[in-house]
């Protein structure tokens, strides 16, 4: 046989193998059901692609949610989550009035069943609405802790802040603290190997959520640890979009890096306690009682109206959960509204499913107010976020781009009387695929704070109208935006 001949038949052979792969995978996608812009536009992929497009899906167009690949079981943790999430859901299914959140008595109960949002009751919170102010805060906070440490970062970095924090730490465990920290492989993906040699050398212990092996490539790879937490002696804990790393703190290549970081004492302390020890078990398959007060319980909200207290309902979404909680705890939140919506997001690229409820909600005569970054720290997002500018300023909505720095805070506000800050963006990732956390804060001066911060930005914006921004933008911009929504209800 000739090396032509031979060479003929390989070509041949690849080409009907990717055939029968491209039919394959066109027949799963089809029974999978999934929403149909993301089917076509995988099929689109692995056909139009040969064998690359194959491997692109299998990289990351799994949907781990329904597959149960990431799970919980034996996490003594979600199993004490579930049964108080029972109790509370007979208490809130019964309780007679809520006063002002009545309204939201419907979310609030979806929220305890989808995925087991806690509610706890709270002495204290505060928001910091800069990445200087809140790691100032949680470096304070860290160096008062008496029993334990659990820092939760998508990115923490070897740079000047984060080796700030990592020689913190490692004075803590050194004082006989139990510290452990965990951080998500790819979030953290530039750091030498010493950093963490140091930490472990020091008693910390470090957690490295779904290493990523270039070797041995997974398809896990596309379900990130988005979330950030700390938590201090049931004590103290933050929650927010700030991670730990230069230009959270300094601003990097911005001026500022404006964000929103919530502080808050109480049982919601416990829950978000009890969430780090549901991620670290999925790390080392290992359940650990807390070194801290471990008696703590959460008890049931007797009297949602004593305005004394801060009552929180706290939720977790992603691959591991059985539905997409935080993105419908958003979706109730929006459809709830009466008077104002107000949302504050560094990457909208929403589902069609939010996408649409909040241009109803808006031609139903409700004030909408989306702030994002004019320039974001990805040109895929930034032009994919631009993608959608028109056609909310078509429904009437209220369209600010940040211009003094760059604003990362993920905020929602409804009618100056609920509000939502936690770690997940306004876009696909964050609600179908990465793992993330948000506090629900049912009190009207927190919302009022937020939206008040909300309008001293307004000062820091380039409100956007319909005839500018046709005026600005040429062809080519409107090619680029095209092609980055395509692509982003794969990604």
């Amino acid at each position: 046989m000739s090396w032509l001949a031979f060479w003929q038949g390989v070509a041949t052979f690849l080409y009907f193998m990717n055939i029968i792969l491209v039919v394959f995978i066109t027949i799963n996608l089809v029974y999978r059901k999934l929403d149909p812009i993301k089917t076509l536009s995988w099929v689109l992929v692995v056909n139009l692609l040969p064998y690359i497009g194959v491997i692109i899906y299998l990289l990351l167009g799994q949907n781990y949610r329904k597959k149960k690949i990431f799970n919980r079981k034996g996490c003594d943790e979600d199993l004490l989550r579930k049964d108080l999430c029972e109790n509370q859901l007979d208490f809130f299914e019964n309780i007679d009035d809520l006063g002002i959140y009545t309204p939201y008595r419907r979310m609030l109960i979806q929220n305890l069943t989808s995925c087991h949002g806690m509610v706890g009751i709270n002495s204290d919170i505060q928001l910091f609405f800069s990445g200087k102010e809140a790691l100032d805060a949680m470096y304070k906070a860290i160096s008062e802790a008496k029993h334990y440490i659990y820092l939760q970062s998508f990115i923490f970095l070897d740079d000047t802040i984060g080796t700030k924090f990592k020689e913190l730490l490692m004075q803590k465990s050194k004082e006989g603290i139990n510290v452990s920290v965990l951080y998500d492989s790819i979030g953290s993906w530039s750091n030498k190997k010493q950093f963490d040699i140091d930490l472990k050398e020091s008693g910390v212990e470090v957690l490295e959520f779904s290493p990523v092996n270039i070797m041995m490539p997974t398809s896990k790879i596309n379900y990130r640890n988005h979330r950030k937490v700390l938590v201090i002696d049931d004590e103290v804990a933050f929650i927010g979009g700030v991670n730990i790393a230069d230009r959270y703190y300094d601003g990097g290549p911005y001026k500022e890096w404006r964000d929103t970081q919530m502080l808050v004492r109480g049982q919601t302390v416990l829950s978000l306690r009890s969430s780090y020890l549901m991620d670290r078990y999925f790390v080392l398959k290992e359940n650990l009682a807390n070194k801290g007060n471990p008696e703590t319980k959460i008890s049931l909200p007797q009297d949602i109206l004593n305005s004394r207290y801060y009552y929180i309902q706290t939720l977790r979404s992603g691959p591991d959960s059985d539905w997409a909680g935080i993105m419908q705890c958003y979706f109730s939140a929006i459809n709830l509204a009466q008077k104002s919506i107000k949302i504050i997001t560094p990457y909208f690229t929403p589902c069609e499913t939010l996408l649409t409820a909040i241009k109803v909600a808006s031609l139903g005569g409700i004030e909408v107010s989306i702030m994002i970054p004019e320039r974001a720290d990805s040109k895929w997002i930034h032009y994919c976020t631009r993608s959608y500018i028109q056609e909310l300023l078509d429904a009437g909505i209220n369209v600010y781009l940040f211009k003094d720095g760059f604003n990362h805070s993920k905020v929602i506000s409804i009618d100056k009387k609920i509000c939502i800050v936690g770690s997940a963006n306004m876009d696909n990732r964050s609600m179908l695929h990465d793992f993330e956390i948000i506090n629900v804060i049912y009190d009207k001066p927190t919302a009022e704070l937020i939206e008040k911060q909300f309008v001293i930005d307004e000062a820091r914006c380039e409100r956007v109208t319909s005839f500018k921004w046709k005026k600005d933008r040429n062809k080519w911009e409107k090619f680029k935006e095209g092609v980055a929504r395509l692509v982003s209800p794969m990604l």
